[in-house]
């Protein structure tokens, strides 16, 4: 699946205050914005829109090989009508 980078403005001393108690309690932001982030994506995109975004993503990984090239697989039935 393809990523985006997000990129939010933020006051450097929060920041450093917020990492600190963090890792007190073992958390990591980065987790937690991907955690909050997928609630905002459940909350405002439709679920039908939510279930053709998930089937497609299925599909396309399905259907790359290791070099991230898309393979067509034809089926055998195919194969033999050609022939």
């Amino acid at each position: 699946m393809k990523k985006t980078t997000i990129n939010v403005t933020f006051s450097t001393e929060k920041i450093d205050a917020l990492t600190f108690h963090m890792e007190k309690k073992d958390a990591k932001l980065q987790t937690e914005l991907t955690e909050t982030i997928q609630k905002l994506y459940e909350k405002y995109v439709p679920q039908a829109t939510r279930e053709y975004i998930d089937d497609k993503v299925a599909r396309d990984s399905l259907t790359k090989d290791k070099t991230g090239k898309l393979a067509v697989s034809v089926p055998e039935e195919s194969r033999a009508a050609d022939s």
